[in-house]
Formats: C-alpha cells, sequence, structure tokens
C-alpha cells in the first residue's frame, strides 16, 4: 500500500539519505523514498509510523514524522532562529570586547560559554543522541569535537566563531530550502476545496471532490476554476499563467475550452465540466511535480554515495594528522590545532546540500512554465540530450484540420461548393468533414440538411441535395462512380475532398493540418542551440516534407509504423547521440517510452503521456526549447557546485594539515563555501530569462 509521509524538523540533506536508507531496510518495507525539498516521504508496504520515527530521530534527533492528512501548516521557524543568532552574537561580542578590557580568565570563559551555548546548544544535544544511538559520523559530531577541542586549546574566540557560522549556514539553508520546496509545492495551491454546483436547479456550495464529467460549475470573478470544462454562458478573461506560464490573459466566451487552475477575471462564467476534479490538469500537475522530487538523479546519488565514504575517511585522517607528528616533534596543541581545523574544513554539507537542491529548483522552475518533469532523472537525461525528435499531427502541427483551398471546375462558385459539401458532410464525424462544416459557420456560408446520406467508409459521403445526387469524398470513391477527375494539379497539400454532383465533378476542397504558431521559432532556436532536429511521422511523406521545409527540420520521414519510429530513434541515437521524441498520440507511446527523454503535451492521449517522462501543458512547441534550457542551467550549475566544492576543500584540507589555515579559515571554507553553492543552485528558480 502506498502511503504519503510528512518529515518535519528535518534540517540535514545527507542525514535525509540515511534515514531513507534505513527506513528501506525495515521488514515489511517494499521502497521508501524520502524527498528532502518537499519534506515529504513516499512508503510502500506496511510498517508502523512509530517504527519510522525511531528510525529518523535515531540518524536525526527532533525530526518527526506524520499522517499526510494531519499536517498542518507550519509556521516557518527562520525568525526563532534568527533571534537565536542575533542573542548568540550579541554575547560573543560582549565576550570579545569583554576579554580585552576586564583582566578576568573566569569571566571571558564565562561570557564565551554562554555565547557558545546559545549558539551550538543545538550542535551539542543532537551529538549526544546520536551518539546515544550509534550514529556517529555526521556534521553535528565534527563540530563538536572541533570546538570543544578549541575550548580545551584555549582558542575560545574560534570555537565560539565555528558554531556562529555553523547557524548562519543552517539558517542559510532552510530559507534556501523553504524557497525550493515552495516553487515545487506551488501546484497544490492550484486545487480548490469548493464549487458552486448545480444540484435540482440550483447552484449549491459543494466539495469540488462531487464534480464529475457533465456537472454544471458557476465561477465567480476572482475564483479559480476547479475543473476542466467548457463554457456554456458568459464571457470574461482568464488568467492562464498558473497553469502554462502564459503571463497574457486570455479572452474566453461561450463555447471555448476552459482548465482547472485557471483564474476568472471578470464576469461570471457556467461552466460544463468534461473531466472530475481529481481527473483534470489541476491534479495531473500536482502529481507529476510531488512525484518528481522522489526521482534522484546519478549525479545526486553519486554524491549521497560519496558522503557516506567521505566523513569516515576525513576524520581517520584528522586523528592520524594529530598523533603522528605530535609523536614526532612533541608540538602536541599545534597538531591538535592542526587536526580540529582539518574536521571543520572537512564537513560534506555544501556539496551534500547543493546539488540535490538544484534539481529540486530546476523542477520548481520548470513548473512555473507549464513543464512538469516526472523526476530528476528525467531533467538531468534533458541535459544531456543532443537531438531533438517530433511526431508531426498535434505537436509541430495543430492536429485540427482547416479548409486551406477550394477549387471549382463547373459553373458552382467557391462558397456554393462549400455549401453542398457540409450540407452532405454534416452527419459525418470524419476529421475533415467536421472541419469544413465548422469552416462554413464561421465564414456565414449558409447550408442545409441533405437528405438519404450514406457515409462511405474510407471513401466518403454520398446524399441528396435538392433532388441532386451528391458525392463528397476521395478519390477512390469518385473512380467507384466513374466520375472523371480533372487534369488540373492540385499543388496544394492536405487531404483531398472532391465535390461532384449528378456524376460530375464540380470542386475539390483542401482540407490541412495547419503548423502550430510558435513551431518555426522554436524549432530554429533548437538548431542555435547545436541540437539536430528531426520529424518522424504516420503522415504522407509529401506532406511532412512540407511541413518541415516550413519550420527548418533537419530531417523528415513518413509513413512509419510505432516500431518503425522507434527504429529511426535508435538510428539518430547512434549517429547525433542522446534523444528526445515529442508526441502525443497513442501511437506514439512506445517511441516515448524508448527516446533518452520522452515529452508529450497535456492535451494528448492518456497513454502518450504516461509513457512521457516530461509533459507540457502549454501545446507550443516552445516548451521544448524551455525545458532544454532549464535542463541545461541545472546540469551546468550541478557540476560547477561540485568542482567549486572539492577544489576549494581540498585546497583547504592541504593548507590545513600544512598548519596554513586557521580555524576561522576552515568556518568559511564549511559554511561560506555552502552559501555560495546554495545561491549558486537557486539560480535555477530565475525563469525570465528564459
Amino acid at each position: 500500500m502506498d502511503k504519503t509521509y510528512c518529515v518535519r524538523n528535518l534540517d540535514c540533506a545527507h542525514c535525509a539519505g540515511k534515514i531513507e536508507e534505513a527506513i528501506n531496510k525495515l521488514d515489511g518495507v517494499e521502497s521508501a523514498v524520502l524527498i528532502f525539498a518537499s519534506g515529504k516521504l513516499k512508503l510502500k508496504g506496511e510498517v508502523s509510523i512509530s517504527q519510522l520515527n525511531k528510525i529518523a530521530n535515531k540518524i536525526e534527533a527532533g525530526v518527526e514524522i506524520v499522517h499526510e492528512e494531519t499536517e498542518s501548516e507550519e509556521k516557518s521557524s527562520l525568525k526563532g532562529e534568527i533571534a537565536v543568532l542575533v542573542s548568540g552574537i550579541v554575547v560573543f561580542v560582549i565576550a570579545l570586547l569583554g576579554g580585552k578590557l576586564i583582566d578576568s580568565v573566569i569571566i571571558k570563559i564565562v561570557l564565551f560559554d554562554a555565547a557558545y551555548l546559545i549558539l551550538g546548544h543545538k550542535i551539542l544535544i543532537s551529538t549526544i543522541k546520536n551518539i546515544a544511538s550509534g550514529n556517529i559520523f555526521d556534521e553535528n559530531f565534527l563540530m563538536t569535537i572541533a570546538t570543544l577541542g578549541a575550548f580545551v586549546l584555549g582558542e575560545y574566540s574560534e570555537a565560539v566563531g565555528v558554531v556562529l557560522f555553523f547557524k548562519i549556514g543552517e539558517i542559510f539553508e532552510e530559507y534556501a530550502v523553504n524557497k525550493s520546496r515552495k516553487a515545487i509545492t506551488a501546484a497544490a495551491g492550484l486545487r480548490v476545496d469548493e464549487v458552486d454546483l448545480l444540484k435540482d436547479g440550483d447552484f449549491l456550495r459543494c466539495s469540488s471532490d462531487e464534480i464529475i464529467a457533465g456537472s454544471i460549475i458557476r465561477v465567480k470573478a476572482g475564483e479559480r476554476i476547479a475543473a476542466d470544462g467548457v463554457i456554456e454562458e458568459g464571457e470574461t478573461r482568464l488568467d492562464t499563467s498558473a497553469v502554462n506560464g502564459e503571463p497574457v490573459p486570455v479572452s474566453a466566451k461561450a463555447g471555448d475550452s476552459v482548465m482547472s487552475g485557471w483564474i476568472n477575471l471578470s464576469g461570471v462564467i457556467i461552466v460544463r465540466a468534461t473531466a472530475a476534479a481529481s481527473e483534470s490538469t489541476v491534479s495531473k500537475i500536482t502529481d507529476a511535480v510531488e512525484n518528481a522530487v522522489a526521482s534522484k538523479p546519478k549525479i545526486d546519488r553519486f554524491i549521497t554515495r560519496f558522503a557516506k565514504v567521505y566523513t569516515p575517511v576525513v576524520i581517520a585522517i584528522a586523528v592520524l594528522t594529530a598523533v603522528i607528528p605530535s609523536l614526532v616533534t612533541g608540538e602536541w596543541d599545534k597538531w591538535i590545532y592542526t587536526a580540529l581545523t582539518f574536521l571543520v574544513i572537512s564537513c560534506p554539507c555544501a556539496l551534500v546540500l547543493s546539488v540535490p537542491l538544484a534539481y529540486f529548483s530546476g523542477i520548481g522552475a520548470a513548473s512555473k512554465l507549464g513543464i512538469l518533469f516526472k523526476g530528476g532523472t528525467s531533467l538531468e537525461a534533458l541535459g544531456k540530450v543532443k537531438a531533438v525528435v517530433f511526431d508531426k499531427t498535434g505537436t509541430v502541427t495543430t492536429g485540427t484540420f482547416d479548409v486551406t483551398e477550394v477549387y471549382s471546375y463547373g459553373e458552382l462558385m467557391e462558397s456554393e461548393i462549400l455549401s453542398v459539401c457540409a450540407s452532405a458532410e454534416q452527419a459525418s464525424s470524419h476529421p475533415a468533414a467536421v472541419s469544413i462544416v465548422r469552416y462554413c459557420e464561421e465564414q456565414g456560408i449558409p447550408y442545409s440538411e441533405a437528405e438519404n446520406i450514406r457515409e462511405l467508409s474510407g471513401r466518403g459521403i454520398a446524399a441528396e441535395y435538392n433532388g441532386k445526387s451528391i458525392l463528397c469524398g476521395n478519390r477512390l470513391l469518385m473512380k467507384e462512380n466513374d466520375i472523371r477527375l480533372t487534369d488540373e494539379e492540385i499543388t496544394t497539400t492536405g487531404t483531398i475532398v472532391y465535390v461532384a454532383v449528378n456524376g460530375v465533378l464540380v470542386g475539390a476542397i483542401i482540407v490541412s493540418d495547419t503548423i502550430k504558431e510558435k513551431s518555426a521559432s522554436a524549432i530554429g532556436q533548437l538548431k542555435n542551440m547545436g541540437l539536430y532536429t528531426a520529424m518522424l511521422t504516420g503522415d504522407k511523406t509529401e506532406n511532412a516534407r512540407i511541413v518541415a521545409d516550413e519550420t527548418g527540420i533537419e530531417y523528415v520521414k513518413g509513413e512509419l509504423l510505432p516500431d518503425e519510429k522507434l527504429a529511426e530513434i535508435r538510428k539518430i541515437r547512434d549517429k547525433k547521440g542522446s534523444v528526445m521524441f515529442i508526441g502525443d498520440g497513442i501511437n506514439d507511446g512506445p517511441v516515448l517510452a524508448g527516446a533518452d527523454v520522452g515529452a508529450a503535451m497535456l492535451s494528448g492521449s492518456d497513454l502518450a503521456i504516461e509513457a512521457a517522462d516530461a509533459i507540457f501543458i502549454n501545446k507550443e512547441l516552445d516548451s521544448a526549447v524551455k525545458a532544454k534550457k532549464i535542463a541545461d542551467r541545472t546540469l551546468r550549475i550541478s557540476w560547477q557546485n561540485i568542482v567549486f566544492a572539492l577544489a576549494f576543500k581540498a585546497a583547504v584540507l592541504i593548507l590545513g594539515i600544512a598548519g596554513f589555515a586557521s580555524m576561522w579559515f576552515a568556518v568559511f571554507a564549511d559554511s561560506g563555501v555552502a552559501m555560495l553553492l546554495i545561491l549558486n543552485s537557486m539560480r535555477v528558480l530565475r525563469t525570465k530569462k528564459i
């Protein structure tokens, strides 16, 4: 059974990894993922909450695991922590000044002790509890040994300075994690709890859980739409930014589709739900974002494994540094101080937190722009992509057919040909027929209902109209009825609907799938980023090639079955490297799953959405550009953090062993570097320049 718990008072990313590992070893647990950034524990299996808390507190004292439904919104503890910090600084300053003005060792020690206890009492308590539970090798232990050792050596100010900067680093970490967590969990705030639901002729205030497909809801100005649907009555302007990242409000009227999560800015609208609230866009977004942070990228897993080995090794080196040179030189104070400095420098907090924070920030930034990654692994994989492959219909093109050309071969005018065809086709559900009828309605071309309508599968429509025999369909239908086609070549690509009256061809209507507004510019940007572009489609190669030429796609292949698309993807991967495939149809499922990164439009089929690694809420291809930029930035910042942290710490560790680094310098190497890396990771949250 899958369960989700809230994890409170968890301040250490490294400890989160250790808690997760320990829970996974419990009997009855099939799998457990502790998500540090969102403060959630996702668990599959049967285990008591008391067992979970026992394990968690054994690793980090004070951690509390509670049922998700019992979680109340916690007030930030930052104010309290800042108050403690300020108090500690005041006492520390008094101790520094008093040490110079008052010639009393006892008073000086008391003042420094007071400052130390104010700033570092949590470190001491955590260390004692951790030692009692057998969990020794963590940053609290390193800080405690280093600072108490400094006190023993008489380096009071340096001991307090270590816990002071460690405290500043902790506060800064909490701020950064809260900011990242807010970005990740913002989707949950899009849900609507109560709605005006039509029941027995009246609108009643009800839970949104009661909405089903077909329900009628009323949305007042300023309210958020609770479920996907179609406007039945009213006109308004809608703020869609929370769902798709588009900042400009859009106008909407009766007949227009709306999404859950959008805000009604003006007037009252009546909406007929096309899906239950639990199956609408907002629920899909929330589920995707909450599950995304549970998937850890390879680079994150490497850092976790690295820290587990790193901490015991540096403690062993510190012990050897304190003992061996002291035995040779007899300078115990000097080498113990050097070893303590080494311990402060070696704390792995900066590296352990900054890398996952970068990925959490990337997922949060993407969700703001209507891009849902299913995990850090997907974000990491996209950062390595070298080629982008598109399906055509519904991806590069709109997926909805429009009348693009009308040819007249006799006495009937173009509008008359459309009217005759619409009269016969209005009973058909074929996309071409629907598009012709819709075009006549939009252009104000009148049509009436034909008689004796017969739909001829795979060929077209036969009917009677104003006493005349009407045929509307493809070349095969014309051939079967011995209707001679014109020698005039039709150059426009698309589906050709021939129209014949009383056995004579009178015209042809071209119905085409139009290219999306932003497809060409998005593909151009992807190419400018150095990515190879290709289009694989089941449509005719001729149609696909024209779309490719208009949008700038480099390679195109049409008339492909799903397995043939997959084979082509593998060929492109062999030649160009990692591949992202973007599609939205049922037949795209195997290819989306087989590509290095699969991306689907939210408007696509359920199978495509399930198989994809990323979901684009916005139907335009500029989402692919934004997603790639975020992935590249996230990967780049993660490696910046790793290289900088390891290089800087290695240099300072060498200086420490050589006796050239003081404990003050060691404090900066730990807390200072942590703050720099966290700031660097938070740059991913910026979306204005994307």
